[in-house]
């Protein structure tokens, strides 16, 4: 059995290791700047994986358990450059469709959809409740929260976040480290590095 690790311990994470306990995935080990407190899945702590000395030959893969698209980008370089492998984590309550095209180190949470001819980069989230509909293209680092909708033949850029109860309309494409507020309806395409909120959302930055 391969001895499995995740990166980050609180928050996000539970609901990751949740998914990963539904699908019989066990995972063994824990890396975050510090040693917690609190310990609810019983994990070893392996340490801070930024640091110099940091073992990471004790695991064979690793999974991400951080929510913020920079630092999971950072994360994960991490783990590449070190040879290892980053692993999928699909609740399965999930419904992924025939045809959809999946990278690695992503989290598909409950209840979610992912339609036919999808095609997702990596370390991507798609959180609770997110419906992503037929040909969408997601990027890297593509952060969903929950309930969020996603019309059929969406394009989103890599780093970019989109909030909770948030719809995007079919056809639009929106561009890198955008942020699209909760709640919102995109109807129109969003350029690089912009923020939007409201229905129908509008641009405040």
């Amino acid at each position: 059995m391969d001895k499995i690790a995740i990166i980050g311990y609180s928050g996000h994470s539970y609901v990751v290791l949740d998914a990963c306990l539904k699908n019989d995935l066990y995972v063994q080990f824990y890396s975050d700047l510090s040693e917690k407190e609190e310990n609810p899945f019983d994990l070893q702590y392996l340490g801070d994986e930024s640091s110099e000395n940091f073992d990471w030959s004790i695991a064979d893969s690793y999974i991400l358990g951080i929510g913020d698209n920079n630092i999971r980008e950072i994360i994960s370089s991490r783990i590449i450059a070190n040879g290892k492998k980053i692993l999928n984590v699909i609740h399965p309550t999930s419904t992924i469709a025939n045809l959809v095209k999946l990278g690695n180190g992503n989290y598909i949470g409950p209840q979610s959809i992912i339609n036919t001819c999808v095609q997702m980069g990596d370390c991507c989230i798609v959180n609770s409740g997110a419906i992503i509909e037929h040909e969408c293209q997601i990027a890297d680092y593509v952060h969903l929260a929950p309930g969020s909708v996603l019309a059929g033949q969406v394009i989103i850029g890599r780093k970019t976040f989109v909030g909770a109860n948030a719809v995007v309309k079919q056809g639009v494409t929106i561009g890198d480290n955008v942020i699209i507020g909760a709640g919102s309806v995109v109807l129109n395409d969003v350029s690089t590095g912009e923020v939007w909120v409201g229905n129908p959302a509008k641009k405040i930055r």
